[in-house]
């Protein structure tokens, strides 16, 4: 039996659906004089709001401590139920619905109290490509229909398959459940157009929710805001929810969209935008200063990664962050093949004067991933799992007659490979089963609970694999486009735009993507590989260049320390309006288009509690030999200084304290960091000890070590630095295909032992962590810097455990390594490290509570 406190906070709850909360209070004052009861109805409420502001997942930065209005779901609700129902029923498990219903009811929280008089929100969430941003803000639209909002606006990209898509889902999802419910402006196949008398859709007697999906094209939303103010008297009793679906899309710094999405709002008495995107990086730099524009003050919500996501960091690994060991930071799966930079001009015209009359040549690597895709198309038909579809997406250019020019040379190599196999030509089903072989050589379909499939199995449907395969050119002057709306689809599809944003290729299974672009949001979304490829996870692959590889990686550490900036600003109780998320720079890429940066302002990061350590090393030779001769000449210079008796021949390791900081500027200005490190920039480095010294009077001495094994091991070369430093050299071998273009990449040069080798504990150093090793430098050598040095036996080879993901090392010259270890300061470390951008927050005023008059009040 429900105590008399649960029978009075039903009430407060139902309360709640009509007025605010100190509305609902009031009202109960009138009906229940019970000071003590209503009190315990406050306490408890507050509980609840508590709940939802902690919840782990998603994270978010929140606006000051507000008393929340929604504390989740209510039985009586319609149109959550009805799209939790459709998610069971396809399939989804009882741990994703509930990450969704926490992660919409997060949002839902931050939103404005639907009978408030009037109210403007701006909010921002961050998700991932193509990973179900869709299903969460169609959630959240459930949720504030349910609890009272009127009007569902949602700005679908600029594209005009976007918006069709996103009509369908939200008509299967939203309106079919409760058709009684919804009036709908606009259907999948008409965009909005206006229909009479408008203030009937907002009539007090009305109570049907208004849904409008729209693209974000200056003619449509002329029209939409025209129609809004001829029902200008009604709309004050119309709770607005917009959802900007690819908010950093057209919304920000344009001419024409921007100015008309902020007019549509500012005759919404009672809006509530929210943008959704993947990547957010205009969005956060729009100025905050002025509020007419969208910049999120209210709310920034972070979506957690869901489970089976394939992300930027899962493809292409990212680089280590402040506090991280990169030995414990995911390298990504090896599914990126390289297109040899001298292939790129058979596939995509060298300048626009060649544009006419290209044509590819289909071979090397483009043949391969297209054979490789129909071995896709045949395994997971014999697998008999996940979606019927199965797609490949070529992009190399932008330009349209560039897509359609692969049209003949692609239905060529189909019909010649298909009477090949209908023919069993030994020749062709040779090259199958070696492209088969290789490339499952190198995932393990274990990992992904999946079973490994030989050959012999593929080939008896690998006809009809290669039969049903459409040749599909999708841009904005085609009329055949992908359409997965009318049975299984498999097809290779060629594209630009039309296929770089928010439109879902169904059952992607290989990509070939040369096309060369500037910005960040530009890149992650043209990234359509990302998202779920359940059933088949082992076998997507991506070709591209070796630069393109390494610009991706880029990014995968760009979003990982903007969402940490997220997070870590929720801890410390900071606002979008009292801090900026920073976004590291690049020195090839914008962080976006010129026009959304030119209220950004530049931000810095210092090296101060960091460890960096080289891992590209150059193929030639006399790179590699200058590197020794740095290393040598350090090594001879410091020979003077204590050498300590933990170190020595014997052991490999040689520790020499007490070095001058100018014998480490020489080393430096000598030894040559490959230029794809970004971190290990010799300019900055130079710089950062340069400020250090002047300004705090620290690291001006440093301790160098050498780290090497002891002599006399067997199959152990030895590397003399001096006659009397000698040591037996590492082995590192090389991540497997990445010696492309005279570079090799060894991911992990140090260890946390070698980090902290200057330094006194006890127990084993493998067991310390990265924070306690800065604590410990921080406490022993507070003004000293830790140099360390490696050399690393040209022809490393694999160990055993590593087999499967490296290669020999494959150099004619020993290499040096470098890893460079800063103590962190006790104060502000202002010296660069990285250079970021962020929002100018400089001309926000915030008015602050005084607390004098708040305590005066308590006494």
């Amino acid at each position: 039996m429900s105590s008399k406190l649960d029978q009075v906070y039903e009430v407060f709850l139902h309360l709640l659906e009509s007025v605010t909360p100190d509305e609902a209070i009031r009202h109960m004052e009138i009906l229940n004089g019970d000071q003590e009861l209503l009190q315990q109805v406050r306490d408890r409420h507050e509980q609840e709001t508590i709940k939802i502001k902690e919840r782990e997942e998603p994270r978010s930065v929140v606006l000051g401590n507000r008393f929340t209005w929604y504390t989740g779901p209510r039985p009586k609700d319609k149109c959550w139920p009805a799209i939790k129902g459709l998610l069971a029923k396809d399939g989804w498990s009882d741990s994703s619905i509930e990450n969704l219903d926490a992660a919409s009811t997060k949002v839902v929280s931050m939103l404005s109290h639907p009978k408030e008089k009037a109210f403007s929100t701006r909010g921002l969430v961050v998700g991932y490509v193509q990973s179900g941003k869709t299903t969460n803000f169609t959630a959240v639209m459930a949720k504030a229909a349910d609890r009272g909002y009127k009007l569902f606006i949602v700005l679908a990209g600029i594209h005009n398959g976007l918006r069709r898509q996103t009509q369908l889902r939200l008509e299967q999802q939203l309106v079919k459940p409760n058709p009684s419910g919804w009036m709908q402006l606009t259907d999948p196949d008409k965009d909005f157009y206006p229909p009479a008398n408008a203030a009937a859709y907002f009539a007090t007697a009305n109570k049907q929710h208004v849904l409008c999906v729209i693209k974000k094209n200056r003619t449509v939303l002329e029209k939409f805001d025209q129609w809004l103010a001829s029902a200008k008297e009604h709309l004050r009793d119309s709770p607005a929810l917009i959802i900007d679906d690819e908010a950093d899309q057209a919304t920000v710094a344009t001419g024409t969209i921007n100015p008309l999405i902020c007019r549509i709002l500012n005759r919404l008495p009672k809006s509530a935008y929210v943008g959704y995107t993947a990547t957010p990086f205009a969005n956060l730099l729009i100025d905050p200063s002025v509020p007419e524009d969208l910049y999120p003050k209210d709310f920034i919500v972070n979506l957690p990664q869901p489970e089976g996501h394939f992300g930027t960091e899962v493809l292409f690994g990212r680089d280590a962050l402040d506090g991280e060991d990169p030995e414990d930071v995911f390298d990504g799966h090896d599914m990126i093949r390289d297109v040899p930079d001298g292939e790129v001009h058979l596939v995509r015209p060298a300048s626009k004067t060649e544009v006419d009359g290209f044509m590819p040549t289909i071979s090397g690597s483009l043949r391969d991933a297209i054979l490789y895709f129909w071995l896709t198309t045949a395994a997971r038909r014999v697998r008999g799992k996940g979606k019927a579809h199965c797609t490949m997406l070529i992009h190399t250019s932008v330009n349209t007659s560039v897509h359609n020019s692969f049209g003949p040379p692609l239905r060529g190599l189909r019909e010649k490979c298909l009477r090949a196999v209908e023919a069993g030509e030994q020749d062709l089903l040779d090259e199958f089963q070696a492209i088969w072989e290789k490339e499952t050589g190198r995932v393990d379909a274990a990992l992904f609970g999946e079973r490994a499939l030989q050959f012999s199995e593929l080939e008896p449907v690998l006809a009809e694999a290669i039969r049903s395969c459409k040749i599909v050119m999708d841009n904005s002057s085609s009329k055949d486009r992908l359409d997965y709306e009318n049975g299984p689809v498999t097809a290779i599809a060629v594209g630009g735009n039309t296929l770089s944003r928010g439109l879902t290729l169904e059952g992607l299974a290989v990509s070939y993507f040369v096309r060369a672009v500037s910005a960040y949001d530009t890149l992650l979304q043209m990234g359509r590989w990302f998202g779920y490829r359940n059933g088949y996870a082992d076998l997507p692959r991506i070709w591209m260049t070796d630069e393109l590889r390494d610009w991706f990686r880029h990014l995968a550490t760009v979003e990982n320390e903007m969402r940490r900036d997220i997070d870590v600003y929720m801890v410390e109780d900071k606002t979008p309006m009292q801090f900026a998320v920073r976004l590291r720079t690049h020195p090839k890429l914008r962080v976006t288009a010129a026009a959304k940066m030119r209220d950004a302002v530049k931000a810095e990061f210092a090296y101060g509690g960091q460890r960096i350590q080289t891992r590209y090393f150059k193929t030639d030779p006399e790179w590699l030999r200058n590197n020794q001769r740095a290393a040598r000449e350090l090594i001879s210079g410091s020979i003077a200084d204590q050498v300590t008796p933990e170190s020595g021949t014997t052991s490999g390791r040689f520790l020499f304290r007490g070095v001058s900081h100018e014998r480490i500027l020489q080393f430096l200005a000598s030894y040559r960091f490959h230029e794809r490190s970004q971190e290990c920039d010799t300019g900055l480095i130079t710089a950062y000890i340069k400020r250090r010294i002047t300004s705090a009077s620290a690291l001006r001495r440093w301790n160098v070590a050498i780290v090497g094994n002891p002599l006399g091991r067997p199959d152990t070369r030895m590397f003399e630095f001096t006659p009397d430093v000698q040591v037996g050299q590492n082995t590192r071998a090389r991540l497997r295909g990445a010696i492309t273009d005279g570079t090799v990449d060894i991911k992990t040069l140090m260890s946390r032992r070698d980090a902290a080798i200057d330094l006194r504990f006890t127990g084993s150093a493998s067991d310390l962590t990265e924070t306690q090793i800065v604590d410990l430098r921080r406490a022993q050598l507070p003004s000293t810097g830790l140099l360390v040095l490696y050399a690393i036996d040209k022809n490393s080879t694999p160990h055993k455990k590593t087999e499967a993901s490296r290669d020999p090392l494959g150099l004619v010259e020993d290499a040096i390594g470098v890893g460079l270890v800063f103590p962190k300061p006790s104060g502000q470390d202002n010296a660069v490290k990285w250079t970021y951008v962020s929002a100018d927050l400089s001309k926000v005023d915030i008015e602050e509570e005084d607390l004098t008059v708040l305590y005066e009040e308590e006494r």
